[in-house]
């Protein structure tokens, strides 16, 4: 069983972002896997532990993107690829498919896994243009997959409850918690990550083209202060408030 994890490079939920010109300014920033990434990385260690084979994590980004392919090392994947981009924009999800879509049919995968979104985009927009690009189905939010043979069985978050799909490889599915529980990378792993070669492809080899430019970037403007109402009684309140939203806002 071939299995294929896309890996996220993203700043932590912790680090203090700063504007650049065109891109955010990662002095001082601390890069991790996009948390979701780790369910779809334990997803497919657990997958090729019960049917065998491999797992393939792959990552598109500069040089830096080489310590989360360690990290999924560490965890317990076989194969790591960096695609390299230098000038990678992480908002073009159309030149990111494309580019990591172009890798995989070269490795024709029975299950391609991914978090479902990443946290710093939040578009949840590339695995499923990566299965449309590939011509093969999807099941987002995954909460359980069950493999036999050629088929899959996979139980998905729905709005009030789960809802179960069938359908056959290869697929692509994307995780969300509740699917696994990673785990932690032992210290062996971490001291074996170090050494395993990591197999870096131009990403201008792959055939892809970028779909959009940042032409620059800026905070949103500050929050207007707010107003407090005084009153005598719940109508007066209510009459200054209708004005207000009336003559001020201008929302209704």
């Amino acid at each position: 069983m071939k299995v294929v994890v896309l890996v996220k490079q993203v700043p932590d939920t912790e680090t203090n972002i700063k504007l650049g010109d065109k891109a955010i300014n990662e002095a001082g920033v601390k890069w991790i896997i996009s948390p979701y990434d780790e369910f779809a990385i334990e997803e497919g260690i657990k997958i090729r532990e019960k049917n065998g084979g491999e797992v393939i994590a792959v990552a598109v980004g500069p040089d830096r993107v080489g310590e989360v392919l360690r990290t999924a090392f560490a965890m317990g994947a076989d194969k790591a690829v960096h695609l390299k981009v230098d000038t990678y924009n992480t908002f073009d999800s159309g030149f990111t498919s494309e580019l990591i879509a172009n890798f995989i049919k070269t490795e024709n995968p029975d299950i391609i896994l991914a978090g479902r979104q990443a946290i710093d985009t939040d578009s949840s927009q590339v695995p499923v243009q990566i299965a449309e690009r590939l011509g093969i189905g999807h099941v987002v939010l995954a909460v359980k997959i069950e493999l036999n043979g050629t088929s899959a069985k996979i139980t998905r978050e729905v709005e009030g409850g789960t809802a179960t799909t069938e359908t056959t490889l290869p697929v692509l599915v994307t995780a969300t918690k509740g699917l696994n529980e990673p785990r932690y990378p032992s210290l062996k792993g971490i001291m074996s990550a170090k050494k395993k070669p990591i197999d870096v492809k131009n990403g201008a080899d792959l055939g892809a083209t970028a779909k959009v430019e940042v032409v620059g970037m800026e905070p949103p403007p500050a929050r207007v202060a707010g107003r407090k109402l005084e009153a005598a009684d719940a109508n007066a309140f209510a009459s200054q408030l209708v004005t207000a939203l009336r003559e001020e806002a201008k929302v209704i």
